[in-house]
């Protein structure tokens, strides 16, 4: 019998006891598919006026998705971090446009737009993602105002439809491609110790991580390698249903501090922080820890990580984006008051900062932060 076989024998005789949520959402996967796929959801919605929601880069494709449906209204501001101005000028928009179907074709800045209208004008959305970001299959908002970036639930603005064609991610240049993948990863991650991880999610998540672990290096080597692809887009899917029902950890919270208040780029930002609260975290979460070295076929969690990173040619270090080491204590303190208290490791000042310098400077992750 092997090692994981004995460690699953063991924990099958501990008492399980935990509430666990499924949120209802249909999912339609398919390459090539996506134009088909909406033209049936339209028709099934009986939808009218559809508003379709796409940002400049993604307004190509866009159009070659909505080409058998008659759209209503375009819209294409879309900003980063969706703040709330931005978020309003589109609410008028399907106000007064009597709008009765939001789609929305783009990233996690797309996906968070449409979340935002539905959230006060109760509209469906279909989400139809470009990228890896998964924020299409959780119930989670998100707005900024005044340099902080609010979060929130609400099964209003869950998709009602995701349509997941991976032909849509092939304009998606590849270090783009590996900063939204990992950004997918942290989902996962997260979901292991996050306020309301429990083993379903857990399951979820390890998938999510060795479909991502596939997927991304074969993208690396072969943009156009619609396997890798698919892998990839797969494993994202997972990640975010593994994070729509574990919640925002303390990796989140320190990106969403990081994203908010300082413009950092959303997957980028994901990808350089992750290795830095998995070596934070890991050593206070062996069961965690013990599950994803498995899912990377590594000795430990923080080596198959790494090893990934370095597959992919991940980005390192925060400074690369225009973080400064003087920034971190202020981003530190922020982060700090949203931290959940149920984080396996405790969380101060201190650590945090450490944590954050480390990142800044691209340090070795296992060498930091200390426990003051």
């Amino acid at each position: 019998m092997s090692t994981e076989e004995l460690e699953m024998e063991d924990r099958s005789t501990d008492a399980l006891s935990f509430e666990h949520i499924t949120l209802g959402q249909k999912v339609l996967f398919g390459a090539g598919k996506a134009a088909d796929f909406l033209v049936d959801e339209v028709r099934r919605k009986k939808a009218e006026r559809v508003m379709v929601i796409a940002g400049g880069r993604e307004l190509g494709i866009a159009r070659q998705v909505t080409s058998h449906i008659d759209v209503h209204v375009w819209h294409d501001e879309v900003v980063m971090h969706v703040p709330v101005e931005v978020a309003e000028r589109a609410r008028v928009t399907a106000r007064e446009k009597k709008v009765d179907l939001l789609v929305c074709v783009g990233g996690g800045s797309t996906v968070g737009l449409a979340k935002a209208v539905a959230l006060t004008e109760k509209l469906p959305v279909v989400a139809v993602p470009t990228t890896y970001a998964g924020s299409e299959a959780t119930n989670v908002w998100g707005l900024t105002k005044d340099e902080r970036k609010t979060t929130g639930v609400d099964d209003a603005v869950l998709p009602q439809t995701v349509i997941y064609d991976p032909e849509l991610t092939l304009s998606l240049p590849v270090d783009l491609s590996v900063a939204s993948g990992l950004n997918a990863l942290a989902h996962c991650v997260d979901s292991l110790w996050a306020p309301k991880a429990d083993p379903i999610n857990a399951a979820l998540a390890v998938e999510g991580i060795r479909a991502l672990s596939a997927g991304l290096p074969a993208i690396v080597q072969n943009p156009q390698d619609m396997r890798g692809r698919e892998m990839t887009l797969y494993g994202a899917y997972l990640s975010a249903v593994a994070f729509a029902s574990a919640g925002s950890g303390i990796h989140h919270k320190i990106c969403h501090t990081l994203g908010g208040t300082f413009d950092l780029p959303h997957a980028q930002t994901h990808a350089v922080v992750l290795p830095y609260v998995l070596a934070f975290n890991a050593p206070h979460a062996p069961e965690a820890e013990r599950r994803m070295a498995a899912a990377f076929s590594a000795d430990t969690a923080l080596e198959g990580l790494n090893r990934l990173r370095d597959e992919v040619n991940a980005p390192r270090r925060l400074s690369d984006y225009g973080f400064h080491p003087e920034d971190a204590a202020e981003a530190a303190q922020i982060a700090l008051e949203i931290i959940p208290p149920s984080n396996p490791r405790s969380v101060t000042l201190k650590n945090l900062t450490d944590l954050l310098l480390a990142v800044t400077c691209g340090d070795d992750p296992a060498s930091v932060p200390s426990d003051n």
